[in-house]
């Protein structure tokens, strides 16, 4: 779990998880990893939260190079 918020240019401490947004993110190793490892691949999660003003204009997303990214939300 996290204690912060996940933007590196916050520093807001999570209190409460209904002041921000909550993620979640499935974290498998790369094919070449799991070989060397074992025949069976492992997987974890990882939690990752937004406080209430960053989550309102940014979001997190999972990138399998990078980690976790904050990139600005999408207007509809």
């Amino acid at each position: 779990m996290t204690s912060h918020c996940a933007n590196p240019d916050c520093a807001v401490p999570l209190r409460l998880l209904r002041d921000g947004r909550l993620y979640q993110f499935e974290v498998r190793p790369q094919a070449a990893d799991v070989a060397i490892a074992s025949a069976k691949p492992s997987r974890s999660l990882s939690h990752f939260w937004l406080c209430g003003e960053c989550s309102s204009k940014l979001t997190l997303v999972f990138d399998q190079l990078k980690a976790v990214v904050v990139k600005p939300c999408v207007a509809a």
